[in-house]
């Protein structure tokens, strides 16, 4: 295999996303399912350009060739047996002929259609053939890389790939069709699989495709996970397909299949496409939502660097101890239990209600209140400016919540510079939500750094030095906090993440809303000589519908079934509000001497909830 194929440049940089179905979208424009699907290659061109140049503008890094029958044994079934090399060299040039030179060409091959487990149909050396001939046509037409896709028999694939090897040097993503018990259509396990997969030179990337929807591909993932030394692929269809009125419809949306991609990509994922009915709609959802999340963690794999090498250029400051940059720091500190409430930021300009809500809470004896900012990527009032107005106005601090997401570096500094000087001191670093997850999905993320960098930014402002390694006095005074989710879909990252997070310079965690104690004192247990102060996040539901929704939309969210059974047996509002109430104060105490406080949430800015579940009223006053 080459060393230096596009393929493989790719995947070392990024997340890649690959097309839909060819078939699905032949058939919705009126071509009939008894076809020969590639020889349109040949009648139709302008049809199959139309549908690459669709897929291609939903945001697609590669499209395949419209080639998955297009080898001897079953073009003869058309009477086409001797136009392997017309018809493959035609969909590649079309392809070609559709996308730029950013766009890879893969050669798509699928198995032969026969039973060659049985011997009886045709030999291992015809089979061979088979498969050389269609690949080498593909390679000398200009492919960038192989797509061996929907082989059910791993004895088949296997072939597929060592003959595609032994005539051209392409590198191969060979994907498995499985069944619903983890093995292949022939019995084969899927782990052994992917393992056997792996060993081969040619592969570049292993993984799953048709068959399955994206729920079961991502119950297979961790099957695969065990076994796969090379980059994961997976394509799966819109869900299984279902008879209506005598069409084979599949019913995931492209909203649905976008959530499950996200997922996806979280556990490690790095090619991730659709199959059986899906289409650019499909494809334009999941790269929407997938490239988002991988630009924001981007950040990580190259600014982090170039910021830490550049905080050495000026000396550095002795920076202020966490007891002295604040009253939260002080207590926090002294190892006293502390309470902040969240409020959110209004969606306009009036910050009279919520400045009655934080007054309430000052009153109440809370320690701090904390401010989001553009929480799940929503557009409201600067959540800076609405710290400064809290702290001019009540007697209470502030967290400020400060987002990667929105600003560039140079801003960032900028901002960071001003909130210490308008005397703000506690900061929350997040890398942000995509744009994606909000109302605004067409905004563009800019995430030049992400949490961790950013956390190392403020801890060298805190010792007097820039981004660019410039000295300045007085350094700033800030008090550096960082989030944390103790039940993240792919745990051993979110672990790694917080320890650099700490090595950056973090004081104090403050955690994703959590709802199971257990996970929590096992993530502490974890971390263990990067052990920093943790405030658990608790939030207290209002009713089943938001427990509901906290579970199945709100990333980083896990909440265990017997929680939702609980909230699902409530009869009416009261009823709701207790039980969440109740359900936060049970949890608050299992974990109450683990944790150096707790973050409340005020949920859609009842602060009388917060308090009533941090211990500050009576249940009944809610």
């Amino acid at each position: 295999m080459a060393e230096n194929n596009k393929l493989t440049e790719l995947l070392a940089r990024q997340v890649v996303i690959g097309d839909g179905a060819m078939g699905t979208m032949l058939y919705s424009k009126g071509v009939f399912v008894n076809t020969c699907f590639d020889e349109l290659n040949l009648t139709r061109p302008a049809l199959i350009k139309e549908i690459h140049e669709q897929y291609i503008a939903a945001g697609c890094d590669f499209i395949e060739t419209n080639t998955f029958g297009a080898n001897e044994l079953k073009l003869a079934k058309f009477g086409l047996g001797d136009k392997v090399e017309q018809i493959n060299t035609a969909a590649v040039k079309i392809a070609r002929q559709s996308a730029s030179d950013k766009i890879l060409i893969a050669g798509s091959i699928g198995p032969l259609g026969i039973d060659i487990a049985q011997g009886n149909k045709v030999n291992k050396k015809e089979a061979i053939n088979a498969f050389a001939s269609q690949a080498k046509v593909l390679a000398e037409a200009g492919s960038d890389f192989l797509l061996m896709e929907t082989f059910g028999n791993l004895k088949e694939l296997l072939l597929a790939v060592k003959a595609s090897g032994d005539v051209c040097d392409l590198p191969v993503v060979a994907q498995l069709a499985i069944n619903e018990y983890k093995e292949t259509l022939y019995g084969d396990r899927l782990d052994d699989a992917i393992a056997q997969l792996c060993q081969c030179p040619q592969t570049a990337a292993v993984g799953l495709n048709c068959s399955l929807g994206p729920a079961a591909m991502l119950e297979s993932l961790e099957f695969i996970r065990k076994a796969a030394t090379k980059p994961i692929s997976l394509q799966p269809n819109a869900g299984l397909p279902r008879s209506i009125e005598g069409r084979t419809l599949y019913m995931c949306t492209p909203e649905y299949m976008a959530e499950y991609a996200k997922r996806f990509y979280e556990k490690g994922v790095k090619i991730i496409g659709g199959c059986c009915g899906t289409t650019p709609e499909h494809i334009k959802q999941i790269a929407r939502a997938v490239k988002s999340l991988d630009k924001a963690t981007a950040a990580t794999r190259s600014i982090s660097v170039e910021v830490k090498s550049l905080s050495h250029q000026a000396v550095r400051q002795k920076p202020a101890e966490l007891k002295d940059k604040s009253k939260l720091g002080a207590k926090i500190a002294a190892g006293k239990k502390i309470i902040t409430v969240e409020i959110s930021p209004p969606r306009g300009a009036d910050v009279s209600e919520l400045l009655e809500r934080v007054r309430i809470c000052s009153d109440a004896g809370i320690d701090a209140v904390n401010i989001p900012d553009g929480p799940r990527a929503s557009s409201r009032l600067s959540a800076m400016i609405t710290a400064i107005k809290i702290e001019q106005s009540c007697n209470i601090e502030t967290i400020l919540h400060y987002c990667c997401r929105d600003r560039n570096i140079i801003a960032m500094q900028s901002d960071l510079l001003g909130i210490h000087t308008v005397g703000l001191r506690n900061v929350l670093i997040i890398t942000g939500d995509p744009p994606k997850l909000g109302e605004y999905p067409d905004a563009t993320g800019v995430f030049d750094l992400d949490s961790v960098a950013l956390t190392k930014v403020v801890s060298d402002l805190n010792c007097g030095i820039d981004i660019a390694g410039n000295g300045f006095t007085p350094p700033t005074v800030l008090a550096v906090s960082v989030g944390v989710n103790p039940v993240a879909v792919d745990l051993d990252r979110e672990i790694e993440r917080f320890k650099r997070k700490v090595d950056a310079g973090a004081e104090f965690a403050i955690t994703q809303p959590v709802f199971d104690a257990d996970s929590l004192l096992r993530f502490l247990e974890t971390v263990g000589s990067h052990r920093i102060p943790i405030i658990a996040g608790i939030w207290p539901f209002t009713s089943f519908k938001n427990a509901e929704f906290m579970a199945n939309e709100v990333p980083g969210v896990v909440v265990p079934p017997q929680i939702l059974e609980r909230m699902a047996s409530t009869k009416d509002q009261n009823q709701s509000r207790r039980t969440g109430v109740e359900i936060a104060r049970e949890l608050m105490s299992q974990i109450n001497d683990s944790v150096a406080g707790f973050a409340v949430s005020a949920p859609f800015g009842n602060v009388k909830m917060a308090l009533a579940s941090a211990g500050k009223i009576e249940i009944d006053k809610i």
